[in-house]
């Protein structure tokens, strides 16, 4: 199918040159963002790795995002002049230098000391925007100081009050978007942390929520991190709740959590700059549509009055320029990031991100592509024989 067209802002800079491979854990080099996974597994304690790793259910919804992927193809153009490839991008109206931002992702210093500080400095020096969660382990302040471009990430919360002061925190510390995360009126059943009983490690807690911190569930029953979203998540959430937020706000919308393209409809009629399809990558509905099937529905259904993110099972730029071909306007990158963190700190999260351009920018050469306005007019079809992708998710884990 054809996409309709990115909001990319065209560029006739010449990408950087590759950066030498990055040495890992027993010296294994970083080559692609999914080498991270690896390096990472072999640094993380246990619980951590199946915290971050782990999805919901069997894990269905995780397999079939990468599954989906797998199968998804691009028809390449030729004879296009590719001697220059820009990626250069606009998300909500700011440039970015790859039509990507890091994703919200709880406890960063969960997986590294240096946390969310170091994954935001890794962002403001690849060009991205960098999304710092309500269950973050560094205040948004903290984050914002690094100087990067900064969304701040929302839950619903059952206590009005704190919401209004996170909100006015947000923008008085420069934030430039609000993410409200939709899809999780409770947390998804994910087996990993419930059998071990996961608690976070010592001195990490929520720097937005102090109240939560410190919770010990009882293994087989609970995870420390689903009583702290019980507790603080309010299920009642529904769309009268966005008028609520947009007249105390005045920072753009992004609505993560979309899969059906009439939420997607109504989101932008409730004032959504953007959307983001996404499944959680995984870790909520098992049995949820893979993100990337849900994609052009959404697409055709805002028809270009927001922009339409993606995440979920993204490991390459491979894949990003899939993403690309069916309509989005960009993408979130999770889990690589927090695997580069783990490895290699703010090294290792700065080198996922320049590997996830410097693929896209390889990938769009070899498809004709000098710009993501052409990426998004590339046509794309259906693999007949699923792949077996060597990034293919966390199957392996309990």
């Amino acid at each position: 199918m054809t996409a309709v067209a990115t909001g990319a802002v065209a560029g006739t800079a010449a990408a950087a040159p590759p950066a030498a491979p990055a040495p890992g854990a027993g010296g294994a080099a970083l080559l692609t963002p999914a080498d991270a996974r690896s390096l990472a597994a072999a640094v993380l304690p246990a619980a951590v790795r199946r915290f971050v790793d782990g999805a919901a259910g069997s894990g269905l919804t995780a397999r079939a995002n990468r599954a989906a992927l797998d199968r998804l193809t691009v028809v390449p153009r030729v004879l296009s002049d590719v001697s220059s490839v820009s990626t250069a991008a606009a998300l909500l109206g700011r440039p970015a230098a790859f039509p990507a931002a890091v994703a919200p992702m709880a406890y960063q210093r969960a997986v590294h000391p240096d946390g969310e500080l170091a994954v935001a400095e890794a962002a403001r020096d690849a060009g991205v925007p960098f999304t710092v969660g309500v269950f973050s382990s560094r205040t948004l302040e903290e984050v914002a100081a690094t100087g990067a471009t900064t969304w701040f990430q929302l839950y619903w919360l059952r206590d009005r009050s704190v919401t209004t002061g996170l909100l006015e925190r947000a923008e008085a510390a420069g934030c430039s978007a609000l993410v409200l995360t939709v899809d999780t009126p409770r947390m998804g059943r994910r087996l990993g942390d419930l059998r071990h009983g996961f608690a976070l490690p010592d001195g990490v807690g929520p720097a937005h929520l102090r109240s939560l911190a410190g919770r010990a569930p009882a293994p087989g029953r609970s995870s420390e991190v689903a009583d702290q979203t019980a507790a603080v998540v309010d299920p009642s959430l529904n769309w009268a709740d966005l008028d609520w937020l947009g007249a105390r706000t005045s920072l753009p919308l992004i609505v993560k959590g979309v899969l059906d393209p009439s939420d997607a409809r109504r989101a932008v009629d409730c004032g959504a700059s953007a959307v983001v399809v996404s499944n959680h990558g995984g870790r909520q509905l098992d049995g949820a549509v893979a993100a990337v099937e849900a994609l052009p529905g959404v697409v055709e259904a805002v028809a270009g009055r927001c922009q339409v993110l993606v995440d979920s099972g993204l490991r390459s730029g491979g894949d990003v320029l899939k993403a690309l071909a069916l309509g989005a306007d960009g993408v979130l990158l999770g889990r690589p990031v927090l695997w580069g963190l783990a490895a290699q700190g703010k090294a290792g999260a700065a080198r996922v991100l320049r590997l996830f351009q410097e693929e896209l920018e390889h990938a769009m050469a070899l498809a004709g592509c000098p710009d993501l306005a052409s990426a998004g007019r590339l046509r794309t079809g259906r693999s007949a024989v699923p792949a077996v992708s060597p990034v293919s998710g966390e199957e392996d884990l309990p």
